[in-house]
């Protein structure tokens, strides 16, 4: 794995517009996360009120609570991910990166491990980027700073991690079946975001939806990702206004996201053998 990673370091290490992206990615992910606080603020001074109270009091920065709304938040951009995934992917495949590899003595086997390499990478740096964040506007704005509260609920970076993954996996996927790069990050945008959310919310809450389409739904893809943090409707926010919400993950949750990064690497494997690169 550790000679994987270097192969891929090595053609990534000097190339501006993956970094630019990914840069742009972390950015994303930081406004959104920590910029809660001013966007209150700002409501507030706009004499804007919940039920009667005030926006700023709100405790969304307070440990644990805070690991729970990050997450949540930060899941809203994992789109962007996609496209440094699948610019990876489409250099490999425009420029005949991958079959000059092959040629050189790479195997298929080291090429699926750079790339899986690089997607714990980049997932590995969002997670922590995102505790490091979360740590700061914790001790900034949290009224309990023990650490029995700063280290409880961490499993939700660990479902942000798993999340970031899997998507990535689905992207890299993507990224060998459509050579056009633009065209691949329109498909997931719009299935991630339109397609499987309308389909999903049709079995679950439309009056043909039963027990069997309920129990279904939890088997898509992107659902079953975005259900280890929680879907757009299940805001951890609701909390504050005395509402119930998802506040645990549960066990099969985790082994239907890691049953889709085992479909996409399997599927991914499939794609690699199928193709005559040294033709």
């Amino acid at each position: 794995m550790i000679r994987a990673f270097k192969l891929e370091w090595l053609k990534l290490k000097h190339y501006r517009v993956f970094w630019i992206l990914f840069g742009l990615y972390l950015l994303a992910q930081l406004i959104i996360t920590n910029g809660g606080v001013f966007f209150l603020q700002w409501l507030e001074s706009k004499e804007v009120e919940f039920d009667g109270i005030s926006p700023s009091i709100l405790p969304i920065y307070d440990f644990p609570d805070i690991w729970q709304n990050s997450v949540w938040l930060a899941s809203f951009v994992k789109v962007l991910i996609s496209v440094v995934v699948i610019v990876s992917i489409n250099n490999e495949l425009s420029y005949n990166t991958l079959r000059q590899n092959i040629i050189d003595g790479v195997s298929k086997r080291e090429f699926l491990l750079s790339k899986f390499s690089l997607i714990l990478f980049l997932s590995g740096i969002c997670t922590l980027v995102l505790f490091g964040s979360g740590l700061v506007a914790g001790f900034m704005y949290s009224h309990v700073t023990d650490a029995k509260y700063i280290f409880d609920e961490l499993e939700y970076l660990a479902a942000y991690f798993l999340q970031l993954v899997v998507f990535c996996l689905f992207a890299f996927s993507l990224g060998m079946i459509i050579k056009k790069a633009g065209f691949a990050i329109v498909i997931i945008t719009l299935y991630s975001l339109v397609f499987e959310p309308i389909v999903t919310a049709i079995l679950e809450f439309s009056p043909i939806a039963n027990g069997f389409t309920k129990g279904l739904v939890k088997f898509f893809p992107i659902y079953s990702m975005e259900k280890l943090v929680g879907k757009a409707y299940e805001s951890p926010f609701a909390k504050y206004f005395f509402q119930e919400i998802k506040d645990n993950i549960i066990w099969y949750e985790w082994l239907i996201a890691i049953g889709w990064a085992a479909i996409f690497m399997l599927f991914i494997t499939w794609l690699l053998n199928k193709k005559d690169l040294k033709a």
